[in-house]
């Protein structure tokens, strides 16, 4: 018995358009997010390499609680692959992959389910990261959004345990913004959020980047019927049987200095619908402060 299709490299929309039957279907199958982003593959535009686990996978999970059968082998069959493609590899401590976990269900739902940035990240990696980007900076940066982002999204722990920390940090080394700590700032602060995992948890943040990325892939799974999500659905009439996908991506970094950054853009003004060029963006900082709102872009 051949084992069911749950993921979907970016360039196998083909396929996933003769299961699904019609564009339509695609987006059911592989959710908003993940249906675009196999799109602007097949017209040619560039997006860093990357997978979808199928709506109908976190469905699956929905009744047992467990990854349905063979999901998790496809899973890391697509990373290979992917590597490939980036030319890094998932966990090398001198070349390492990094990769965003990110929810994506048919209708958008913003801000409604989770997702985990600079997945791979961990002492040894972090070091060889370091090594070849020679900003130390933006590696401790990177490493501290991981721990803060999974252990709130993924380890279940209320924000402020970290945002607290963060603030009295911040105020000891009379920093008015984040992109003011210096990168040994951020190496304590790294250590410092590990503290905070190990003391709400009993157990250390783990190292292993697998079991991150498995741990991330079933934290968005469960989100899809998190209260928040549950009450979304409600007030704008989205089925709950849908399920979310799950886009498992190449990292590209906003926060390597002031030449780099992270925004979003539009063809028309949300406000008005005026048919121009709309956006707004951050220097040095990632995808998650723009959503988040800690910054002024």
């Amino acid at each position: 018995m051949t084992t069911k299709k749950w993921v979907y490299l970016f360039d196998e929309v083909e396929q996933a358009e003769a299961y699904a039957g019609s564009w339509d279907g695609v987006r059911g199958l592989l959710g908003g997010k993940g249906s675009n982003l196999a799109e602007m593959v097949r017209i040619g535009v560039p997006v860093p390499p990357g997978f979808t686990i199928t709506t109908e996978a976190c469905n699956a999970y929905q009744e047992t609680n467990e990854f349905p059968e063979g999901m998790w082998q496809q899973t890391l069959d697509a990373l290979k692959a992917v590597e490939k493609k980036a030319g890094k590899v998932f966990g090398d401590p001198k070349n390492p992959l990094l990769v965003s976990c990110r929810s994506g269900a048919k209708f958008s739902m913003p801000g409604m389910m989770d997702t985990v940035l600079n997945i791979g990240l961990n002492d040894e990696t972090a070091r060889g990261m370091v090594l070849l980007t020679n900003n130390e900076r933006f590696v401790y940066d990177s490493y501290r959004r991981l721990i803060q982002m999974f252990g709130s999204v993924v380890l279940g722990l209320p924000d402020e345990a970290f945002e607290d920390v963060l603030t009295e940090f911040k105020a000891e080394r009379g920093a008015k913004a984040d992109t003011d700590l210096t990168a040994e700032d951020l190496k304590e602060l790294t250590e410092k959020f590990k503290s905070v995992v190990l003391r709400s948890r009993g157990q250390p943040f783990p190292q292993d980047p697998l079991e991150q990325l498995r741990l991330a892939t079933e934290a968005v799974f469960s989100s899809w019927n998190g209260k928040r999500a549950i009450d979304y659905r409600r007030a704008t009439n989205i089925p709950d049987d849908l399920g979310t996908a799950v886009n498992i991506v190449t990292m590209v970094f906003g926060n390597m200095g002031n030449d780099s950054g992270t925004g979003v853009a539009f063809t028309r003004n949300p406000a008005t619908g005026e048919r121009k060029m709309y956006g707004d963006y951050l220097l040095n900082a990632q995808g998650e402060d723009v959503v988040a709102g800690i910054r002024n872009t």
